[in-house]
């Protein structure tokens, strides 16, 4: 990692503790899962600011500079502004990751296409999200590339709340890696208080 990079993924961990993270003992959050916890992360005001979607670009970015891949994408709306934060900052970089969206249902018209981008079958790409927390987002992202015929290499998320989902995603791809895991940003937390 770059001194660039590790600059910028620290800025971005304080970003995300102020506007992406909140935290209850009572009442706990109810989860898109249905599940109960005291901590809940929204990345939408992270991953739609300005300088929240260039330092989550450079950091994305870092992390794929050796990788084999063309393009990076997942499940629409999570990933869709990670995808295009990373798109803009590869261009400027010199080495395009151009980004692409993958629909919840394929649309009824036109194409019938799941995935939305300039990708074709057999280009390597990574699945992009912003939260794992049981994996069922990506793991559908992983499931429409594949039918629309794209290689996927990796999924990159910008969390990892670290219950289950990293384990549940190895079961469709080699290699999982998270800007940063619920451990690190509680860690943020507790240097802040």
């Amino acid at each position: 990692m770059s001194m660039d990079s590790t600059k910028a993924r620290e800025r971005l961990g304080r970003i995300i503790l102020e506007r992406s993270f909140k935290y209850s003992e009572n009442p706990p959050f109810t989860l898109a899962s249905g599940r109960l916890s005291n901590f809940y992360f929204n990345c939408k005001p992270t991953t739609l600011d300005p300088e929240g979607m260039n330092l989550i670009g450079l950091v994305v970015f870092d992390m794929l500079e050796d990788a084999p891949v063309t393009a990076a994408g997942g499940l629409t709306l999570g990933a869709d502004p990670i995808a295009n934060a990373l798109a803009v900052i590869s261009f400027q970089k010199g080495r395009p990751i151009k980004s692409f969206i993958v629909r919840k249902e394929a649309k009824d018209h036109g194409t019938k296409s799941a995935v939305e981008g300039n990708v074709a079958a057999g280009e390597r790409v990574a699945i992009l999200d912003d939260v794992i927390t049981t994996g069922g987002s990506t793991i559908t992202a992983i499931e429409q590339a594949r039918r629309a015929g794209l290689v996927v290499d990796r999924v990159i998320t910008l969390i990892d709340r670290e219950e289950g989902g990293r384990e549940n995603i190895l079961q469709h791809t080699d290699q999982v890696q998270s800007v940063f895991t619920r451990t690190q940003i509680m860690a943020l937390r507790a240097k802040a208080l």
